[in-house]
């Protein structure tokens, strides 16, 4: 079992998935920290920096099947130093000509923000593929229910008619925003990084920016123009975009864990095969899915709390607000993954009950008062007319009755006003989020 909960063989299903356990698996990361070493090497080597044979003596012999991570481990600790321990190991499988020209001029931070940089574009596009489905399975659900009346809610309690359709046009909306800023963001993110020791590259003369540029290109990513040891926006907006992307699918989970109350029952989560909702109240049917994807929206704002605290850094390095990222990166990509991924599941398999919303409606008197407001108002002006209806429906009597005792309208107007239809607008707006088509 892993120290902690997220690394647990029991219980790792719940904070990350698999694909990004391949990314943020130890030996997966140190296997991109060796391809990062051997891009470099190669960066150099086309600029005699190195010789050619070292180049490729390193990125042959960059693979951390091939080291000793005892002796890594062992030299870290040893060091007090973040990858000498790693680069001790590389230089023992290397042949002697080229142990003295691995890591050449590169610091930590080189390599580690380079790999930051690989990371944003990984795990970006793997949560971009996830939202994808799901704004899919969403804008099918809103064509599907357009029509489907339903009880709109403020402030907990029901208000006037929607349609299940409207509601979850604008989840899938938002989610489409998502993957607008997912793509949009890409080429501020996926950047690398060759500094040096203060951002000069000093160590590299003239050849410097042109090196930076090769090396970039080797790994795959942008070329950022300049060096951004302190400048840590890139992460911290990449950070909250994830953590928005797990609030927006924690707001659909709360309206599940909400609707599928038994006394509303509007919504429910499928019921897999011998899931245990409680061992001492066999009846309860738990919205376990929907809670959980609260749970990881709370902690996907606190890691991205701590990526934006990285933005105030001091000087030209700071390892302060840098080395936070190595926790706080790592965990935002693992439960957004993990949030991506239950929310896919929990749409697949929701259960919509259109006949207990028609029922909520009828309970709720049909909800017109919204309807009923609009016809007074156009006879008695908007302000009396809502100061009237106040009193009648606070006072629990028919307001039928009460409007035409009052002579302010007829049985009829109050029946063609309360079944007029509400809803047509929800229905139009449906139409408007399709017809943009999926991001």
């Amino acid at each position: 079992m892993g120290t902690r909960l997220s690394s647990s063989a029991l219980y790792s299903h719940l904070w990350g998935a698999p694909a990004t356990d391949a990314l943020f698996d130890e030996r997966a990361m140190l296997q991109s920290w060796l391809d990062i070493l051997a891009a470099l090497a190669r960066a150099q080597a086309s600029l005699g920096i190195v010789t050619p044979e070292a180049a490729e003596a390193i990125t042959r012999s960059a693979k951390v099947e091939a080291l000793d991570l005892e002796f890594v481990a062992e030299q870290t600790r040893f060091t007090s130093h973040s990858t000498l321990g790693l680069i001790r190991g590389l230089q023992r499988v290397l042949p002697e000509g080229a142990r003295e020209q691995v890591y050449l001029g590169a610091t930590v931070q080189d390599l580690t923000d380079t790999w930051f940089g690989t990371l944003l574009r990984d795990v970006g596009e793997l949560v971009a593929a996830g939202l994808r489905g799901i704004e899919a399975r969403l804008r099918a659900l809103a064509l599907e229910h357009r029509d489907t009346p339903m009880a709109g809610r403020t402030h907990g309690q029901p208000g006037s008619p929607i349609t299940l359709g409207y509601k979850v046009a604008s989840w899938a909306d938002e989610a489409g925003r998502h993957l607008d800023r997912l793509r949009e963001g890409r080429a501020r993110w996926c950047v690398g990084q060759l500094a040096g020791a203060v951002g000069a590259l000093a160590f590299f003369g003239a050849d410097g920016p042109e090196l930076r540029a090769r090396f970039c290109a080797e790994v795959g990513l942008a070329d950022p123009g300049i060096s951004w040891t302190t400048s840590r926006d890139r992460i911290a907006e990449f950070g909250g975009v994830l953590a928005m992307v797990c609030g927006t699918l924690a707001r659909i989970g709360t309206e599940v864990y909400e609707l599928a109350r038994p006394e509303i029952g509007e919504l429910a989560e499928a019921a897999p095969p011998g899931a245990v909702s409680s061992i001492t109240m066999p009846h309860k049917r738990n919205p376990e899915g929907a809670e959980h994807l609260d749970t990881l929206a709370r902690l996907a704002r606190s890691s991205a709390a701590v990526l934006l605290e990285g933005m105030v850094a001091a000087h030209e390095r700071d390892g302060r607000a840098w080395k936070a990222e190595w926790i706080a990166l790592p965990e935002i990509c693992q439960l957004t993954a993990a949030s991506v991924s239950l929310g896919r599941r929990l749409l697949d398999g929701l259960e919509v009950r259109p006949a207990a919303m028609a029922a909520n409606l009828a309970k709720a008197g049909g909800l017109s008062s919204e309807r009923i407001l609009v016809g007074l108002a156009g006879k008695i002006g908007k302000h009396r007319a809502q100061q009237e209806l106040q009193e009648v429906f606070r006072s629990g009597a028919d307001p039928v009755e009460v409007l035409v005792g009052r002579g302010l309208a007829t049985a009829d107007e109050i029946r063609a006003w309360s079944t007029a239809d509400a809803v047509a607008a929800a229905g139009a707006m449906v139409d408007t989020v399709l017809a943009r088509g999926p991001r």
